[in-house]
This record gives structure tokens, sequence and C-alpha cells, in this order.
């Protein structure tokens, strides 16, 4: 397991890398459409959709991002929804398993719109702003960051179960672990920004707050697979899952992150 999880990423990172950071803004626009509408038909399968259902569930969401990528009116209430559902969200993981029921299939389709369409919008808006690649840089080293550092902190020092009936293998001290190391990435992040102080403390606070919310992510997607009875969200990428599995983290931090910066930018 171990080697096809390196196998899988030594494959795989070179292209990923390249086309976040290499492509021009309309293709990298299509690129992230394809792997979250990937992601819309292992959600389908969460929400025990069948293979038909599943098809127009993802066209559906085509759809959706489509029309919240061209039309501006639409995008600050994509965000604002992104943001209220991941506080009830925290709610839902909390409350797990008396919230078992909204894994339904009716609210769990609900719910997938809004975990990939305003995330998927936040990926695309947050590149196409003037810094955009250090801006997109810096959010996928907050979700790999909470990640690793959680692992790290969890294998050494975990004690606590942090929430044993969504994700048993997640401790508090891991949790403690992947926030301090997003607190770091932020505070390298603001030394190559060349921010001033004020700014600074607010994008390490604005680091720490993606690190935790990214955590609810993959949380909310732990849930869904329990309730499915299954380990991994599908089987595309040999060792590491499906492409849910990939993303759960970043489909939480992506908006909140955006949202963040938009407040730094008005300050």
């Amino acid at each position: 397991m171990l080697k096809q999880r390196i196998l899988t990423a030594v494959l795989l990172a070179p292209v990923a890398l390249a086309a976040l950071f290499l492509l021009p803004q309309q293709p990298f626009e299509w690129v992230a459409a394809a792997v979250f509408l990937y992601g819309a038909w292992e959600w389908g399968n969460l929400c025990r959709l069948q293979s038909l259902s599943r098809m127009i569930y993802v066209l559906a969401l085509a759809g959706l991002m489509l029309v919240v990528g061209t039309q501006e009116w639409l995008q600050p209430w994509s965000l604002g929804a992104a943001l209220v559902f991941w506080v009830l969200a925290l709610f839902m993981v909390r409350g797990y398993p008396g919230s078992a029921g909204w894994c339904r299939k009716q609210a769990g389709v609900l719910i997938g719109v809004l975990v990939l369409v305003p995330s998927w919008f936040a990926m695309t808006a947050l590149r196409a702003q003037e810094q955009g690649l250090p801006l997109l840089l810096m959010l996928l080293m907050l979700v790999w960051g909470a990640d690793i550092g959680a692992y790290a902190a969890g294998k050494t020092f975990g004690r606590n179960k942090l929430m044993p009936l969504v994700s048993p293998g997640k401790t508090r001290e891991g949790l403690w672990g992947g926030l301090t190391t997003c607190a770091l990435v932020g505070v390298l992040f603001s030394i190559w920004l060349e921010l001033g102080l004020s700014e600074s403390v607010y994008v390490v606070l604005l680091s720490i707050m993606t690190g935790l919310v990214s955590v609810l992510g993959d949380l909310l997607e732990s849930l869904f697979k329990r309730e499915r009875g299954i380990k991994d969200s599908g089987k595309l990428l040999p060792g590491h899952g499906g492409v849910l599995d990939r993303i759960d983290s970043l489909t939480a931090a992506a908006p909140v992150f955006l949202v963040g910066l938009y407040f730094l930018q008005g300050a």
C-alpha cells in the first residue's frame, strides 16, 4: 500500500503542479472543473445514487459551475452559502451519529452541491487574482501542512481521539500539530509577500482558520463514507482512494481562504 501511494504521488505530482501553475487561466478552470466533477461522481455514490442518476447529478453540477463562473452577481452568494454550510457542517460532524439522516439521498445531494461548486469557484477565483499563483500555492501548503503536521504529531504524541465515531485515527494532538504547521506556513508567506505587521498577524490567523476548516472537510467526507460503509470514495488513485479523498480538505479550505483574503484586501 505504501509503495502504491508513493508511486501514484510521484506520477501525479508533476502533472498536478503543471496544471496548477503552468496552464493559462481558462484551461486551468476546465481542468479544475473536471477534477471537481469527478468528485461529484464519487459523491453521488456516497449518496447511493445509481449510475444514471449520478450522471445527471454530474451534469447538473457542471451547469451550476458554468452559471456561477459566468454570473458575477451569483459569486458572492455562492461563497456565502459555502460559509454558512460549513458552520452547519461542524454541528453535523459533532452531532454524529444523531445527524446521520443528513447523509440520505436528498439531503446528501444538496450537500454535495454546497461542498463542490463554491470550492471550485474559490480555486479559480483565487488563481485569477494579481498574486494568484503564490496565493494558490499558499492554500495548497496550508491544506498539505494541516494533514502532514497532524499525521506527524498524531503518530508522535497522539493519545486523545478527536472524533472517534467519525474518524478514529484523528487525535487532538494531531490537530494541534496541523494547526501549528499552518501558522508556520502563514509566517513564511507573510515574509515572502513582504506584508506589514498587522497584515502578517491577520494572515497567520487566517492560515490557522483555513487549516482548522480543512480538517472539517476531511471529517465530513469521513462521515459520509462511514454511513455508506466504504473506506475510500473511489479507486481511481491506487493507494490514495478516490478524487474526493484527495480534495475533501480543499473543498472546505478554499472558500474560507478566499473570503478571508477579500477582507484583507478590503482593509
